[in-house]
């Protein structure tokens, strides 16, 4: 019974040791890359091992610097661990920067270590601009809105070739100051135009313009080519604004006629209320004429041979005035005498 426990004890202390030595092996093999290190001494690169276990110390991926360094090497390239060590703690993409160096050496573009680090840390993808100055890029342009000079609205869309400036990525505008020149450009040499159809007819009369006002300068990119791909006819906006400016005259007359209607309107009113007021004014003049006239009697000035008179050509006047109308102005103003006299009995 003894000898089984005692047996049992040794099985588990040696299941511990080896746990444990895999662990310590493991661990050493963590900080001491002897396979990274082999590969990189087959391939030409000289780093000594303990240079590897630094990097794990610095918390910078061995096989990043490494597989740069091959790959650098490889294409013949001289670069130093200690660079790109320096390029990765400042937050740089080592592998971009490598394969861009590499890209701009077989295409005989002049880019150093320096320029290329800095193009990185800038925020531009610098293996991106390596490929776009061998290789231009194509931009193209929203729909642009301009009117000719004859009012004639056109929509035109251009297409943009652009190569990357090496020099001027650092600092240097992006595609959207490119494509906003542009536009501003194709505007300039529409409403330049006499006639929407030299456009039409011309369209390279666009590209023309905006190539010689050199868009591309202060932005990273050199513009190669400018291509109009459409032109549209829009609207014609001069019609459109003669018509608002002729139905707002239209509006403007209509109240100024309106104002001196109201005018007239209430001048016509006033002149009747002065002759209703100046027909009262007749009405008790005439009332107070028999007054007058009994007074007069009354006090000796006027007899009754004088009212006679007076009677008679009254009398005789008003005779001559319906001799003097028609006849049914007359038979009108007979029955409406009569009716008067009618109403007197």
């Amino acid at each position: 019974m003894l000898y089984l426990l005692n047996s049992s004890t040794s099985w588990g202390v040696t299941i511990g040791l080896a746990v444990g030595a895999l662990i310590l092996f493991w661990i050493i093999l963590y900080f001491v890359p002897v396979g990274l290190w082999f590969r990189a001494v087959v391939s030409g690169v000289r780093i000594s091992l303990l240079q590897l276990i630094v990097m794990r110390w610095r918390k910078v991926p061995p096989s990043v610097i490494v597989d740069a360094l091959i790959n650098a090497t490889k294409a013949g390239l001289t670069l130093g661990s200690d660079q790109l060590e320096a390029h990765y703690l400042a937050g740089g993409n080592v592998k971009n920067v490598v394969m861009a160096l590499i890209s701009a050496d077989k295409a005989n573009i002049d880019l150093d270590f320096n320029s290329a680090t800095a193009i990185d840390l800038a925020g531009r993808n610098v293996f991106e601009a390596v490929q776009m100055s061998v290789i231009p890029k194509v931009i193209e342009t929203p729909p642009v809105t301009a009117v000719a000079k004859d009012g004639i609205q056109l929509i035109a869309k251009a297409r943009v070739t652009v190569r990357a400036s090496i020099k001027q990525l650092v600092g240097g505008a992006g595609e959207e100051t490119v494509l906003a020149r542009v536009g501003e450009g194709v505007v300039s040499s529409i409403g330049s135009a006499d006639s929407h159809k030299a456009v039409l007819e011309n369209p390279d009369i666009i590209s023309k313009t905006v190539l010689s006002k050199g868009l591309d300068s202060g932005t990273a990119f050199e513009i190669l080519s400018i291509d109009i791909a459409d032109v549209d006819i829009g609207k014609n906006i001069g019609a459109e604004l003669q018509t608002d400016q002729a139905e707002a005259d239209k509006n403007i007359a209509q109240a100024k006629a309106e104002e001196r209607r109201a005018m007239a309107i209430a001048e016509e009113q006033e002149m009747k209320a002065k002759a209703q007021e100046a027909r009262a004014k007749v009405i008790q003049a005439e009332a107070e004429v028999p007054l007058a006239m009994a007074e007069a009697f009354r006090s000796g000035n006027l007899g009754i041979m004088d009212y006679y008179k007076m009677k008679n050509i009254e009398a005789d006047t008003e005779m001559r005035g319906s001799i003097s109308q028609p006849k049914g102005s007359q038979g009108g103003s007979d029955s409406s005498s009569s009716k008067k006299g009618r109403k007197k009995d």
